[in-house]
């Protein structure tokens, strides 16, 4: 399989969410007509391949990706493993995504790499070869010494990376089969990563289809008011914890954010961001917004989108709302 529905709609899961719900949401996304499952693995929540493991055995035909799990949490070899084992069990099924980790979360258990983009190449390089059965002797941040799965995939797994900022993007033209998009992906953000993302393909003389997912904070209800409300202290802490990336410069939102920042950081940001830093960057509204803001994602280059609920604890109603209400719209 390995490839997505015609659906360009997805959910993320996310690692957030308690175990016990997971087999049940996903199961949920499957019978709502969403196109796929992502499932991001946040330090220190659910596990991200046991809680994609459960989302899989749990339903029927949806492909699920990780996105992401940290390039330095496990050893190269140990994921490679994990996603091999996986396709195993679900052929076509699994995506593998990955991306830095959050620095505070790496710093916590002292893996923060001296040199992040580097690290994450070898990782994404070293995955490639495992999973399609070569054998590995490399040395770097991580050091392979004849290394071969018992087991390799039996399908192609794609490998999708995670990042932010023009490096990173192309880094992953030239070594990924996909890019995921963090949330606050604006329009414009996304044309300008695509770009980035093209120029590292040409320049590695890489020809193969890459796809493009774009994580969006999600809120819809009969009340346009009620549904942004549901977002805005979500893309306030985001901003905050993201104070100088891409996402805010190709926006052209740096100034002002420094401004929001000084005079009280994610707080202060909730309370006085324009009403167009919602509308922009993230999707809320009602079911007439939604589907008008989805489709400027995807005419913007995304392949498809990967909704993160709001508010959190009503996920499955939003997610049956969403499905009645938006999708038929697009």
């Amino acid at each position: 399989m390995n490839a997505p529905t015609d659906m360009p709609i997805g959910l993320v899961l996310g690692s957030h969410m308690p175990a016990k719900d997971i087999v049940a949401m996903a199961r949920h996304t499957e019978e709502l007509g969403f196109g796929e499952m992502w499932f991001s693995e946040d330090c220190f929540f659910s596990g991200g391949i046991a809680g994609a493991a459960a989302a899989l055995a749990g339903t029927n035909r949806l492909p699920l990706g990780l996105g992401i799990v940290s390039a330095v949490t496990r050893h190269p070899a140990i994921l490679a493993m994990e996603l091999a084992t996986l396709d195993v069990l679900f052929p076509g099924r699994i995506y593998g995504g990955i991306g830095h980790g959050v620095p505070a979360w790496l710093n916590q258990m002292g893996l923060m790499p001296p040199a992040p983009l580097k690290t994450l190449r070898q990782c994404v390089t070293s995955l490639r070869h495992l999973l399609d059965g070569k054998t590995l002797t490399e040395e770097g941040h991580f050091t392979f010494d004849d290394i071969k799965l018992t087991y390799p995939a039996p399908t192609r797994v794609p490998l999708y990376t995670g990042v932010v900022n023009e490096r990173g993007l192309r880094m992953s033209g030239a070594v990924a089969d996909g890019t995921i998009l963090s949330v606050l992906a604006s329009p414009a953000y996304i044309q300008w990563a695509k770009a980035r993302i093209d120029e590292g393909a040409a320049e590695a003389n890489r020809t193969e289809s890459h796809r493009l997912v774009t994580y969006t904070l999600f809120s819809v209800a009969a009340d346009s008011k009620t549904a942004k409300e549901a977002v805005r202290q979500s893309i306030a802490f985001y901003l905050a914890a993201m104070p100088d990336t891409a996402l805010s410069r190709v926006y052209g939102i740096q100034d002002e954010l420094n401004e929001l920042l000084k005079a009280g950081g994610a707080e202060t940001i909730a309370r006085e961001m324009p009403d167009a830093w919602i509308d922009d960057l993230a999707v809320a509204g009602d079911p007439d917004e939604c589907a008008e803001k989805l489709r400027r994602l995807l005419n913007a280059g995304s392949d498809s989108i990967g909704l993160w609920l709001f508010p959190a604890d009503q996920a499955r109603d939003v997610a049956t709302f969403t499905a009645r209400e938006v999708l038929p719209r697009l």
